[in-house]
């Protein structure tokens, strides 16, 4: 579990196919204080930590990861947001991430507001995941706050230090991102469907 709070960035220094699977290299600050096995969030995806070397560690992603999420696009030299697993008796400065993205959406506004942005992004909404104005929402890993919620789009906005220390600088009009909906939501909106 996770709380959509970023401790760092990672870059992509590798990426081999082998079958359906990717193997991912990444180089971060942290990577001396983990652990085999470990949990590891990047850009949301929860990724357990299968080799260290130095700097560097790897994780493996399988088929169904690659198709949910914006794995395939992940090139060398990219920046990845960063969290370790929460802790039993951690603050949740963020809100409850699972880690699990349900699946991607796509930047169609960036707006400048005097030293802050607004980004909105667009989703499908066939796959029954929803947003509530003021609710929480996971983009790439980064717990966020929902503004302007529409059946198939939201907005947030990203403070200077967010905008800073993640890879949210690096959007642009048409970039995927992962989409976590927030779970209260999910189960929800699973019992309303059951109900009908």
């Amino acid at each position: 579990m996770f709380t959509g709070i970023i401790e760092t960035l990672g870059i992509i220094k590798d990426i081999e196919k082998e079958g359906d699977n990717l193997h991912i290299t990444v180089s971060s600050s942290i990577t001396d204080e983990l652990k085999i096995d470990q949990s590891v969030a990047h850009n949301g995806v929860c990724l357990t930590v299968v080799a260290i070397n130095n700097d560097e560690y790897k994780v493996t992603a399988i088929k169904e990861t690659i198709l949910k999420t914006n794995l395939s696009q992940w090139k060398v030299g990219d920046f990845v947001n960063l969290e370790r697993a929460m802790r039993l008796g951690d603050r949740l400065d963020g809100h409850i991430v699972q880690g699990h993205v349900d699946q991607t959406g796509e930047c169609i506004s960036i707006e400048e507001a005097n030293g802050s942005w607004y980004f909105t992004f667009e989703y499908d909404c066939k796959l029954n995941n929803i947003t509530i104005e003021k609710g929480s929402v996971t983009v790439n890993g980064v717990s966020l706050t929902v503004l302007n919620s529409k059946e198939n789009q939201f907005s947030v906005a990203i403070i200077p230090y967010t905008y800073e220390h993640t890879n949210f600088n690096s959007f642009s009009v048409g970039s995927k991102v992962n989409l976590e909906f927030d779970v209260i939501g999910k189960y929800v909106t699973r019992l309303n469907s059951l109900h009908k």
